[in-house]
């Protein structure tokens, strides 16, 4: 796909916690086909070989738990889902960085920083699903904003991002933005704090 910077209005697009979506809700966002539907959100919840050996319907079945979607007075939930007229249309995942087991171990992530990679009071926002034919309607820029809310209001000293450094017009592959691009963070009140790599950059918003 082409990167390039969506800055169209959001004020018509509405956030609620996972759990207070339901479950149909966000399988319609995460799509029948393609990377999403395969994933189901566990990239960084499964080591490479726990995600190679799950099928789909494993990976469908601990998101479900891990979402508590349909479950409006659960503790605990690992995302957040958009709304656009109604229409689910986003997907943000938003926890604390301790429970994304592989993110922990993702090379250069943590390399120069002074700090405890399981801090709990750092949180983390690792995934980015906008549903087809939504695109381009500032749905992601309104996950990121609702995530930094979110993970405030629950606690977290801080919270990070592991996005891709994206130029416009320039062509990357669609399975590697749906970590976010630097641009979405930063509109959020992020700042690059490392970058672990020539295309990736951590950043970070201290509360």
């Amino acid at each position: 796909m082409t990167a390039e910077r969506d800055e169209s209005p959001s004020d018509r697009v509405t956030v609620v916690p996972a759990n207070r979506a339901s479950w149909d809700d966000l399988q319609a966002i995460l799509g029948t086909r393609g990377y999403a539907a395969a994933c189901q959100c566990q990239r960084f919840k499964l080591g490479p070989h726990g995600w190679t050996a799950a099928t789909r319907q494993e990976r469908a079945k601990d998101l479900r738990e891990q979402t508590n979607c349909g479950r409006p007075r659960a503790r605990r939930t690992s995302g957040l889902v958009a709304y656009l007229d109604g229409q689910p249309v986003g997907w943000c995942a938003v926890e604390p960085r301790v429970r994304y087991p592989r993110l922990l171990r993702l090379r250069g992530t943590f390399k120069g920083r002074q700090e405890d990679p399981r801090d709990e009071g750092v949180w983390a926002v690792t995934c980015f699903i906008t549903r087809a034919g939504y695109r381009r309607r500032g749905v992601t820029y309104a996950l990121a904003r609702a995530a930094v809310d979110f993970a405030r209001k629950r606690g977290a000293r801080a919270i990070e991002g592991y996005p891709m450094i994206t130029e416009p017009l320039k062509e990357i592959t669609w399975g590697e933005l749906h970590v976010g691009s630097h641009w979405v963070f930063a509109d959020a009140g992020f700042a690059e704090v490392s970058r672990p790599s020539l295309r990736r950059v951590v950043m970070r918003l201290d509360f």
